[in-house]
């Protein structure tokens, strides 16, 4: 690998060309335009118009507008109420066609029953929410049943359209276009640096890099032009299934190289791979299915939501954060078992150190962008189903797309073959051979060598025998 050709110069290097890219990704999504486009529309209330449906015309949309949401705020006449109701909200939701007709989005009329929660000021529901636009323009009749038996006078209620900016859209596409061109070059590359080697030589993390790197492809998703040229829900549910697949095969291979690093020899895939995929194999299937569950039902019922289906929705929410407490908790013991067994493993040592380092810096990155993006929601009943509304610019898409792509890239860029990788493969994954080879002295790694690359004892020895010869 050409992780063990590097010095403590080409690391820091490495790492500063990580942040360069990750933050000018981060700096053209802050100079880019906002992703939700609103449109406000406001309405006074009295009490003769409390039970009266209101008519909504939603502004014209096109395909780069990808999907529409309708939210509500109610208003009372005092301040710092506090209050929780349930509301019934009878919406129907009609599309208008070029001949000025509107004819029935799901041929019904939804009823369903909304939470009104007040404290400071009223939160905000969401009435409808369409994955894919079918028409040029939407008018929606929603009218409240419950509103008349409040205890506190309605002032107003504000009806908000939100869409997607069809500026964000073409910058989305020509991102997305720039991140898969790059990573089919960097699949490319890799693959051609490990042609002269038979798969038997491949370390575990070129193995899995191979299997990566044509993943990120997917999670970039070429396919997803097709969501501005078809109108259907297939686009958006195909990038959401290579989204999870990509996510769960890097908590795999996670999994699998700080267990792998320590197993030389055949891996079993009963007690080696098993339990690793059972473990993200319910993480993926809980990701996928509620996704799909949401995408169905909202073709279905534009109304629907995961919190309308209370009981399901919390038994999966507690089936997921089971789940992802046992994936963390495992990792965290194979990081600890593998740094205490291998930490006096010169080449070994080093790949554990790079991969930590490197894969920590990610997960801080991540924390970090989900905190400032979703702030304390994070842990809110209704944050999932709320996820889509709350972008505020451009960098809140670019910043987790740019930070997984140039993961990836710098991984591929260190487990590339070098040019002594025949006998790297023989010898230095293999942490018997490291230990019985080489000693913490015959590996020059000091600040008086920076410019210098790692060598070995066996290299070592043979420059004073060849020394010795010509003496």
């Amino acid at each position: 690998m050409r992780l063990y050709t590097l010095s403590k110069r080409h690391f820091v290097l490495v790492f500063v060309v990580f942040f360069v890219c990750f933050g000018l990704t981060v700096f053209i999504g802050i100079a880019g335009p906002n992703v939700i486009e609103t449109s406000v529309a406001r309405t006074d209330l009295n009490n003769s118009l409390k039970l009266k449906p209101f008519n909504l015309s939603s502004p014209p949309l096109s395909t780069y507008n990808q999907q529409l949401w309708l939210t509500c705020v109610v208003e009372l006449d005092q301040q710092d109420v506090s209050l929780k109701k349930n509301v019934t909200m009878t919406v129907k939701v009609l599309g208008v066609v070029k001949d000025g007709s509107t004819p029935y989005v799901n041929n019904q009329v939804h009823n369903r029953t909304r939470l009104l929660s007040c404290a400071q000021k009223c939160s905000e529901i969401i009435v409808a929410h369409l994955g894919y636009l079918n028409y040029t323009q939407y008018n929606i009749f929603v009218s409240f049943e419950d509103l008349n038996k409040l205890t506190y006078t309605i002032q107003n209620i504000t009806f908000t359209w939100k869409t997607y900016n069809p500026t964000f859209s073409q910058v989305e596409i020509w991102f997305r276009f720039v991140f898969v061109v790059l990573t089919f070059v960097v699949t490319c590359l890799f693959a051609h640096s490990l042609r002269k080697f038979s798969m038997r030589d491949w370390g575990i993390e070129q193995k899995w890099m191979s299997i990566l790197l044509p993943l990120l492809l997917l999670y970039n998703d070429p396919f997803f032009p097709l969501s501005f040229l078809v109108n259907s829900w297939f686009p958006g549910m195909l990038d959401d299934l290579f989204q999870s697949l990509f996510l769960c095969a890097l908590l795999l291979f996670w999994l699998c190289v700080y267990h792998g690093i320590r197993v030389q020899g055949e891996r079993k895939c009963l007690t080696f791979y098993l339990p690793k995929f059972f473990i993200v194999g319910l993480l993926w299937l809980a990701s996928v299915t509620l996704g799909i569950w949401q995408t169905v039902n909202e073709v279905h019922d534009p109304t629907y939501q995961y919190r309308v289906d209370t009981g399901n929705f919390q038994g999966m929410k507690i089936f997921f954060l089971v789940v992802a407490t046992t994936y963390i908790l495992y990792l965290l013991f194979l990081i600890v078992r593998a740094c205490s067994e291998l930490r006096n493993m010169p080449y070994v040592d080093l790949r554990l150190k790079f991969l930590t380092a490197l894969t920590f810096v990610v997960l801080v990155i991540s924390i970090v962008i989900l905190y400032l993006r979703f702030g304390a929601q994070v842990l809110q009943d209704n944050f999932v189903a709320e996820l889509s509304t709350h972008y505020q610019n451009s960098a809140e898409f670019l910043s987790f797309y740019g930070l997984l792509n140039f993961y990836l890239y710098t991984l591929a860029f260190v487990y590339s073959p070098s040019k002594n990788a025949l006998y790297e493969s023989q010898l230095k994954d293999n942490p018997a051979f490291s230990m019985l080879n080489d000693s913490d002295d015959d590996v020059i790694y000091g600040s008086d060598y920076e410019e210098m690359p790692l060598q070995n004892g066996q290299a070592i020895r043979a420059k004073y025998k060849e020394e010795s010869d010509s003496d």
